[in-house]
């Protein structure tokens, strides 16, 4: 039977009071899972998607295993994004001052020696590999003396292309460390990678289907080029919290924004050719309500983790099973509900229908009368053998 109290877990007083000030007394899943082998200083491997509660489930172990005797980093976070350094910065900022530690945050866009200048006597990093590896290749941070590391969303770090960066900065750190590896999936590279950075660990697995409960309602509509706007402005319009609309590119965020502007629907942008300020304007103009609607790419909305996102529309569909998930998982988190919506153009129908299939969305997908692959392709044929006659 799975414990019930943080207390029960093993999580100190100073901590489960903090926790409690911010209305957190029962732990999710996978903190139950996780919390007791952390603490216990044994490495972890966890397969949990993202609203499922794992940054307390590697915040806390961190906050009661790192001490403020050396003022240097001894634990570190590793993410894929700026964003989620940044949150996952703010969660453990809230939690590491009951115990005297402080916390910095390493991620490019913002001035290089500040930044090195604070992170060289934090107690804990929250960091991106490519910004933490150049200071450290200054000579700015030590890494020599982190006991405690955290790859979050490692999945994301390999899928961006941040293995060698990674690989590096972990031969900097010492062997006799704890290694606490989360990420949607332990299959394939990314389970290797775990494999390879871990010493006899501790794994657990937290679906969604085993996670805190959420009701987050499948739909795929289809629209022509023509009606594709006017679909999406009367979904964002129905919607009474914050809307997440996905976009494949960069160029694709600027010019949706722009046709939303002419239907009167206040919308931002966020993606990686904006500087770091620029996104975080967006982001808490969105976070604020101020603008109910955000339009992104998949990197940059990477990490978001509002409680407040009722509505995520994939205004152009993704092209695999991963990012379905990555991108319908910012709503309904933490048990509430929410809708994920997917606008498919007829010559996308054939693609999307694999990923509702394999996703276990297919009965949605043909109920907006749209077509699957094989439906479609027995339907061709069909009408060829007909027209022969």
């Amino acid at each position: 039977m799975l414990q019930r109290s943080f207390r029960g877990l093993g999580v100190s007083a100073p901590v489960v009071e903090i926790l409690a000030a911010r209305s957190i007394e029962e732990p999710f899943r996978i903190q139950t899972l996780v919390l007791p082998d952390a603490l216990a200083g044994l490495d972890v491997l966890a397969k949990s998607p993202t609203g499922s509660g794992k940054t307390l489930a590697f915040a806390v172990p961190i906050v009661e295993r790192t001490t403020t005797a050396d003022a240097r980093p001894s634990a570190l976070v590793l993410v894929p994004t700026r964003e989620l350094a940044a949150q996952v910065t703010a969660e453990l900022d809230l939690i590491a001052p009951c115990k005297g530690l402080t916390v910095a945050a390493v991620y490019g866009g913002l001035p290089l020696h500040a930044q090195a200048k604070r992170a060289a006597k934090a107690h804990i990093l929250v960091a991106t590999p490519g910004r933490l590896e150049d200071l450290a290749n200054r000579r700015l941070v030590d890494l020599s003396h982190v006991r405690l590391l955290v790859l979050d969303e490692a999945d994301r770090m390999l899928d961006m292309g941040f293995q060698p960066q990674v690989d590096r900065i972990v031969r900097r750190l010492p062997s006799n460390r704890q290694t606490m590896f989360f990420s949607a999936t332990l299959d394939g590279a990314v389970g290797e990678l775990a494999r390879s950075y871990t010493n006899s660990p501790a794994r657990f697995g937290a679906d969604w289907t085993e996670s805190e409960p959420s009701e987050i309602e499948h739909s795929f509509i289809s629209v022509t080029q023509d009606t594709k706007v006017e679909t999406l402005v009367e979904h964002i319009r129905s919607s009474d919290g914050l809307t997440l609309v996905f976009v494949r590119t960069k160029r694709g965020a600027d010019k949706l924004v722009q046709k939303l502007a002419r239907q009167e629907v206040s919308a931002v942008a966020m993606h990686g050719d904006m500087s770091q300020k620029a996104r975080e304007r967006a982001l808490a103009r969105f976070e604020s309500g101020k603008v109910k609607t955000l339009v992104a790419t998949d990197v940059a909305a990477r990490g978001l983790d509002l409680d407040d996102i009722t509505h995520v529309i994939n205004f152009d569909p993704p092209g695999e099973d991963k990012d379905y998930v990555h991108r319908t998982g910012r709503t309904g988190r933490a048990g509430r509900s929410g809708k994920a919506i997917t606008l498919v153009l007829p010559e996308q129908q054939a693609e999307t229908s694999h990923v509702a299939r394999r996703l276990g969305h297919r009965e949605q997908f043909e109920e907006a009368g749209l077509r699957s692959a094989r439906a479609k392709l027995l339907y061709t044929s069909r009408r060829g053998r007909r027209s022969k006659w």
